[in-house]
């Protein structure tokens, strides 16, 4: 599936390449014009049910099986993740549970560190920045420097007895339904298999169906060591040790069948023979209980969850996973007009995107809201929060660890939430953060001598909060603070008191620890963090240690004025407050360099660095996801918009999707659309619509699915956008009229709005608070005053 035709060759009557966007209507609708034909020849032999055509507005959709990982399709209840390949004769499903990583409780904070940091601190304020990293490299790092890698559940295997090639395929994945249904025929008939994840029942459904002769069926894990007792199939397992840190999970999943057949015992699993219909339902579990504690019997975890659910029947089970995620998904809908592409599968259709110049107009929406489903599918209240790759992952050992790297990609995970009517997922993200304040408590003690808590730029299961990987990539005291952003989103978007409350410990302690831990500058400016680096940047080659990096100084400003403001609402802790009011003015303020840029460092070294277009464009979050620097400080918006050139549009998937926010936050809404489309090519999307880093992070699908929105919608505290970068692709004759709703905003509003050519036609809104804020749009400043549940609609 990753063979395309060469640029202007022909293949099934669709000419790829270059074309004109008129033609490109004409070239799109013929792509695929030989299925219908095959479809009603295939009739002709007979069959009582015919293959079933894919139908749905959010689709995903295929012609073929996935040959490869990155064309599988994704299903999730949070907890329990499967790529769902669609063969038929040989399906695989590979499976993922969300606390199986390696290893189990343990400390990496380096009780060495505390007696280097002040020699690194000089070294740094002497310019030694070789030596700086070297020591901090020698006494500072975790230990092991290194953390957990997730791990994978392995295979499950579903061998049909019909191994003939199917005259009839299709594929696809429902994101209304959260469903993946793979419907085929051969000779022997017309089979139907459908896959689900159910949160309410913590279990995958499997089903298999024929219309015409019944079949046999084999099913076994990849692991030959599973057992069978009666109609259920138990393997159970242990995790492995991982750079000095002993294993200490043990893990079961197991599969319960019914089926209007013969159930019996096969080659290292289930047989199911003279079947016209069965039915799997899967479980998995661990022995982890938190962070800090393991033990109990995963397999008696396993057979209750099978248990409850089976208890179920199959309309009740669907309903019930129905009612459930639609409670979700539905709160959301986007329209940027028809579908003009509707026979392209999704493979082809990421291709004919890129290669020619007749834009999709469905692909962004699309898009959007696949982001919305992967969010939805590996993140919900229970589960562990979305790492790396969401909860999808193949190997024991994969890239990064699929840990949670949190000076960027794990926020960028969670920036559709809010916006999107996804709050909810954003709760295991929060109870994360609850469980490294106190993990980041005793790595503040032991490292820095200081209270509070502090999370460098990686963790994991277990809640590790030391610098790992080295100091050019480790030694940044920020990911917690950054992370206390989210935690403040969910105050600003419900204002809700119990949130505040909840939260304001947390965004407390995380700032105790830099009133403890800040340093007066090298330049005598104020105070900063030292040592720090600005991720993963280097300014010499390989040496990224240094003092106050803009990123550093941008994020404190932030935290702390939400703690301060957090304070006064809830009438705590006066006295503190007002020490972080007098630091917070020490924080030196952002500079300009010489050639109009945003300065990344204290010092203008941006035009001298090794990568000049480097990945990750830290020292641009007051931007966004920041919103300190905006129009009302225009030589500062402006140096940003200068950064932002200077930096380039080509970056990896998740790079890509910061820029396109960023863009749009800086008005440009034919830059952001450009970047856009880089995304979607085939370089950076995969064919499943996977993010390819590459290779595959999920970051990039929601970063990519923020920016969209951010295109149409700028919410900051100063001021409410509509269209505030709109490219003109999308006010032109193809993209004439859209419509959102749905979208959440600051002070638990809720907002749906219609454009027609490009300008705002209505807007209406409902709060839950009474709120005034200033809104911005066809040109006009207005003022949106709310009260509880009363809508208010504003025209064009």
């Amino acid at each position: 599936m990753r063979d395309w035709p060469q640029k202007n060759t022909i293949k099934g009557g669709f000419r790829v390449g270059k074309v004109t966007r008129r033609g490109a209507i004409t070239a799109a609708a013929a792509a695929f014009a030989g299925l219908g034909a095959a479809q009603s020849a295939s009739q002709a032999q007979g069959r009582t049910k015919p293959v079933e055509r894919p139908r749905g507005r959010w689709l995903l959709w295929y012609t073929a099986p996935a040959q490869r990982w990155e064309e599988a399709l994704p299903v999730g209840n949070g907890r329990l993740g499967a790529m769902v390949f669609g063969r038929p004769h040989d399906e695989r499903l590979q499976l993922n549970e969300d606390t199986l990583w390696a290893g189990g409780p343990y400390d990496p904070a380096n009780a060495q560190a505390l007696a280097a940091l002040p020699q690194v601190r000089a070294l740094i304020n002497e310019g030694r920045y070789e030596e700086a990293q070297a020591l901090v490299n020698e006494s500072m790092m975790a230990r092991p420097i290194t953390q957990m890698p997730y791990q994978t559940l392995g295979d499950l295997h579903l061998r049909l007895s019909d191994d003939q090639a199917p005259a009839e395929y299709f594929r696809w994945l429902d994101l209304e339904k959260a469903e993946t249904v793979t419907h085929w025929s051969t000779p022997r008939g017309t089979y139907r298999r459908t896959v689900i994840a159910s949160h309410p029942d913590q279990v995958i459904e499997i089903v298999l169906s024929v219309d015409g002769q019944p079949f046999d069926l084999d099913i076994a894990f990849s692991d030959d060591t599973a057992s069978v007792t009666g109609s259920r199939l138990m393997l159970r397992g242990q995790n492995r040790a991982e750079a000095g840190v002993p294993a200490g999970l043990s893990f079961a999943a197991g599969v319960d069948a019914t089926t209007d057949g013969e159930i019996g015992r096969g080659e290292g699993g289930l047989r199911i023979t003279g079947a016209r219909q069965v039915r799997l339902l899967l479980a998995a579990h661990t022995d982890y209980k938190s962070w800090r504690e393991v033990g109990g019997d995963p397999a008696r975890l396993v057979a209750a969850t099978l248990d409850r659910a089976g208890r179920h029947d199959a309309a009740r089970f669907r309903a019930r996973h129905a009612e459930d995620y639609s409670a979700l998904f539905e709160t959301f809908d986007i329209d940027l007009g028809e579908d003009r592409f509707p026979d392209l599968p999704t493979d082809r259709r990421i291709r004919f995107s890129h290669d020619t110049d007749g834009h999709d107009t469905f692909l962004p929406a699309l898009y959007l809201q696949y982001g919305r489903y992967l969010l939805i599918s590996s993140s919900r209240p229970g589960s562990q929060p979305a790492n790396l790759q969401g909860i999808w992952n193949a190997s024991n050992t994969p890239p990064w660890g699929s840990k949670y790297t949190i000076n960027i990609n794990t926020e960028m995970n969670y920036w559709p939430a809010e916006p999107m009517g996804l709050a909810q997922c954003a709760e295991p993200l929060i109870a994360m953060v609850e469980d490294l304040a106190v993990s980041g408590r005793r790595t503040a003690k032991t490292q820095y001598d200081a209270r509070g808590w502090v999370v460098h730029h990686n963790t994991d299961l277990w809640r590790a909060t030391a610098p790992i990987d080295g100091a050019q990539w480790g030694m940044w005291p920020m990911g917690g603070a950054w992370l206390c952003q989210h935690l403040w989103m969910r105050w600003d978007w419900s204002r809700d008191r119990a949130v505040l409350q909840r939260i304001y410990p947390l965004l407390r302690d995380a700032g105790i620890f830099f009133l403890d831990t800040l340093t007066e500058a090298p330049d005598g400016s104020g105070l900063v963090t030292s040592p720090s680096i600005s991720p993963e940047n280097t300014h010499r080659p390989g040496i990224a240690i240094c003092a106050g990096p803009a990123m550093d100084r941008q994020i404190l400003r932030e935290l702390f004025a939400n703690i301060i403001e957090a304070s006064r609402l809830l009438g705590r802790d006066e006295a503190l407050r007002e020490d972080f009011a007098a630091t917070l003015a020490r924080i030196p303020g952002d500079r300009i360099g010489e050639l109009g840029q945003l300065q990344e460092w204290l010092e203008d070294w941006d035009m001298h660095v090794p990568e000049i277009q480097h990945r990750h464009v830290s020292h641009l979050y007051a931007v966004h996801p920041g919103t300190e620097i905006g129009p009302e400080t225009p030589e500062l918006y402006e140096a940003a918009r200068r950064s932002l050139s200077i930096r380039g549009d080509d970056a990896t998937g998740w790079g890509i999707g910061w820029r396109i926010n960023l863009w749009a936050r800086l008005g440009n809404g034919e830059r952001a659309y450009a970047v856009l489309r880089k995304l979607f090519g085939p370089d950076r999307t995969y064919p499943n619509m996977f993010d390819a880093h590459p290779p595959f992070q999920i970051d990039g699908n929601f970063g990519g699915a923020a920016g969209i929105l951010e295109m149409l919608i700028r919410d900051r505290p100063q001021m409410i956008e509509l269209l505030p970068a709109m490219p003109s692709d999308w006010t032109g004759p193809i993209w004439t009229r859209g419509r959102v709703s749905g979208v959440r905003l600051r002070g638990d509003i809720n907002a749906d709005f219609e454009w027609a050519d490009g300008a705002i036609t209505s807007a209406s809104f409902v709060s839950g608070q009474t709120i005034t804020r200033p809104i911005t749009f066809n040109g006009q400043e207005r003022e949106l005053s709310l009260t509880p549940g009363r809508k208010v609609t504003l025209t064009g």
